[in-house]
């Protein structure tokens, strides 16, 4: 069995610094995770990918082609079902190699997860032909979440992820290192968020706020009658929130957990077990 992680996010919300953490917090505790860079547009990260998209396809090479006239966005839908239309190579370069732990850090445009079929195709062929147990983890800026409006939209972007992909799922707000001291004493509010009481930020008395107001209530309602999402803090300077972040996805594929269940058969010698009983 292998494992994997499938790390999504819109563009800038730190999937590569989650793989640089979760890499470097690995190799302390002497276990080993590789990183599959799916970003064909990618200039820089701090790991060093065991698989790069960018050998076989680069974004800069499409938008270059004067038959395709594609543009970032397209060119980038083209590069990742390139990607697909050649799993052989994939597949050669990812090995096959019993108990690997593999990220995959996937390219920003959000549209890949939500409702196009690219990764779910990616996806099926991780579980059905290359044995691995996957987990999505989407990641949202943390500062992107602290209003009201800004939550609605973060939140449905990974309900939509979460039922498009039908994975084991996981939200994760990132840089919490990165938010201002009034913003940390709010952090209860978005971590635990009350649909009511943030979306009430949404009611600003516009027109448009008062025409969508019962859909807006409605979607609140939804988010918290069946609890459908939470949010887990990430600060990356803090090794015990990243160890307790890891654990939980850890348990999610079931890592680890053929290694954490053993038994051990115990052999006595002859009479080590009569505690010298009386004879009769």
């Amino acid at each position: 069995m292998r494992y994997a992680q499938l790390v999504m996010g819109p563009a800038g919300c730190g999937k590569s610094t989650y793989c640089s953490t979760i890499v470097r917090h690995a190799a302390d505790e002497r276990k080993t995770i590789d990183v599959v860079n799916l970003d064909p547009a990618a200039e820089y990260f701090d790991y060093q990918p065991l698989v790069d998209i960018r050998e076989l396809i680069h974004l800069d090479d499409v938008m270059a082609d004067g038959e395709l006239k594609f543009g970032p966005n397209g060119g980038l839908v083209f590069c990742m079902e390139y990607l697909m239309e050649n799993p052989d190579w994939l597949e050669e370069q990812l090995g096959d190699v019993d108990d690997d732990y593999v990220l995959f850090d996937c390219p920003g445009q959000i549209e890949l997860y939500t409702h196009m079929t690219i990764m779910r195709q990616l996806v099926d062929l991780l579980q059905q032909r290359w044995n691995f147990r996957v987990c999505g983890v989407f990641l949202v800026d943390s500062q992107f979440m602290v209003d009201g409006s800004k939550f609605l939209s973060g939140t449905m972007a990974a309900l939509s992820a979460m039922v498009n992909l039908e994975l084991p799922h996981i939200n994760i707000l990132t840089k919490m290192d990165l938010l201002s001291k009034s913003a940390r004493n709010q952090i209860d509010r978005y971590l635990q968020p009350d649909p009511h009481s943030l979306l009430g930020d949404v009611q600003t008395g516009s027109k448009w706020s008062e025409k969508y107001r019962h859909l807006t209530d409605a979607i609140g309602r939804l988010v918290e009658d069946y609890s459908l999402v939470r949010f887990y803090p990430l600060n990356i300077k803090d090794e015990e929130n990243i160890a307790d972040l890891l654990l939980m996805i850890d348990n999610m594929i079931q890592y680890g957990e053929e290694a954490d269940v053993k038994t051990r058969d115990f052999e006595y010698e002859d009479g080590d077990g009569d505690d010298g009983g009386d004879e009769s």
